[in-house]
């Protein structure tokens, strides 16, 4: 009874308290009624997940970065095949008196004296037997020649054959597992067209040059009897000679041989013999040794009109300046003086055009010219020889 009496004096009290509080503080009921009125807070989402069904709003654009033109694709393909060609030969030499035997008269014996005589080129190595293609006149008259590969490999290597009239040699190496240059088609390339030149400059191996083809089918230009070059502005300077020209899938094109007019200051007028050209000289050297052209002994120049009224002939054109003798040409009738206008039906305009088709025909075979001889007609069929390999 007496624990019952206890809690309803509490209760009592506690209600009393109550009142109180609310007759006092009465905004504590209108916030719990607000409070239990208002709609639930809103749930912070939750991260996305696999499950989940992602936005369908497009992301912000981002800018791309700007397109990187680079080579280096190219170059690592063809560059390991171009090798630096450095030889030696001994030169004897005569010494020139002094001053001092002059003065006093003395008559002494000739001196001579022995001296090594070095050159540095490049060179590209074309088939799994060694073979490498460099200019003739890089290797002419070597009494050593050593060639050092990309890879730091170093060989002494043998000369297959050369070729003076296109300017190219053949060498070979006897080591092994050699890199490749991919043969490209010169016939394919045009103006403007993206070229690298690889090859040793001044000692300086592995170095890549780059320009775009200038023209094609250069002639005339005095470097070689043959001549159907590739013009390019990269640079090919001393040391390049017979190293690479390549295109951008890193194929060969050409052969470089030469820069024009160097010692006058001009820039950018390089010239590479086109690869087509090449196969064929590299397949007959590698054959047999050598290339075996036709030949009829004639000595044609080009004339222009001014210079053929000034001779009395009717019309510029290509004319026979001179024969050999023994030769088919001068046995067959041909005269110094004779104009040239077609051979074998074909017309041609140029003197190394009339030297090209001779040397592309088969010792054997027979041509037909066709000409003036002052202003009358000319038509002589004569053999075809093998050009004689003293001339």
């Amino acid at each position: 009874m007496k624990f019952l009496g206890f809690a309803a004096a509490s209760v009592v009290s506690g209600l009393a308290l109550a009142f109180l509080i609310v007759a006092w503080r009465p905004e504590l009921i209108h916030r719990e009624r607000v409070a239990a009125t208002a709609p639930p807070a809103p749930r912070a989402p939750a991260p996305p997940s696999a499950l989940q069904p992602q936005s369908l709003a497009p992301p912000p654009a981002v800018a791309a970065p700007p397109a990187r033109i680079s080579y280096a694709d190219a170059v690592q393909r063809a560059a390991p095949a171009v090798v630096n060609i450095s030889t030696a030969r001994l030169v004897t030499e005569r010494v020139m008196p002094s001053g001092l035997d002059e003065l006093f008269g003395m008559d002494l014996r000739p001196l001579y004296r022995k001296r090594v005589e070095r050159s540095l080129g490049s060179g590209v190595i074309v088939d799994a037997q060694g073979h490498i293609v460099t200019n003739h006149h890089v290797i002419a008259n070597a009494d050593q020649i050593k060639v050092q590969l990309a890879d730091g490999r170093t060989a002494v290597a043998k000369v297959v054959g050369s070729d003076p009239d296109t300017d190219l040699a053949v060498l070979q190496t006897r080591l092994s597992g050699l890199p490749i240059m991919p043969l490209g088609r010169s016939d394919h390339l045009q103006v403007g067209d993206v070229v690298l030149a690889i090859g040793d400059p001044l000692g300086l191996s592995q170095t890549v040059t780059h320009g775009i083809v200038s023209a094609t089918s250069r002639q005339q230009l005095g470097v070689a009897t043959l001549e159907d070059f590739i013009q390019t502005d990269a640079a090919i300077n001393f040391g390049n000679s017979g190293g690479a020209l390549i295109d951008t899938n890193g194929e060969l094109v050409g052969i470089n041989t030469a820069m024009l007019a160097k010692n006058l200051g001009v820039e950018g007028i390089g010239f590479a013999i086109p690869v087509n050209m090449v196969r064929g000289v590299m397949s007959d050297i590698i054959a047999q040794g050598r290339v075996v052209r036709g030949w009829i002994g004639i000595l044609p120049t080009d004339v222009s009109e001014e210079e053929a009224a000034q001779l009395g002939l009717a019309h510029g054109g290509v004319l026979i300046a001179n024969l050999y003798a023994p030769s088919p040409a001068l046995s067959a009738g041909l005269r110094q003086g004779d104009l040239v206008g077609s051979i074998n039906g074909a017309q041609v305009h140029s003197a190394q055009e009339v030297m090209a088709r001779i040397a592309r025909s088969k010792p054997g075979s027979t041509l037909t010219i066709r000409g003036l001889r002052g202003r009358s007609s000319l038509e002589i069929r004569l053999p075809v020889i093998e050009r004689p390999r003293s001339r």
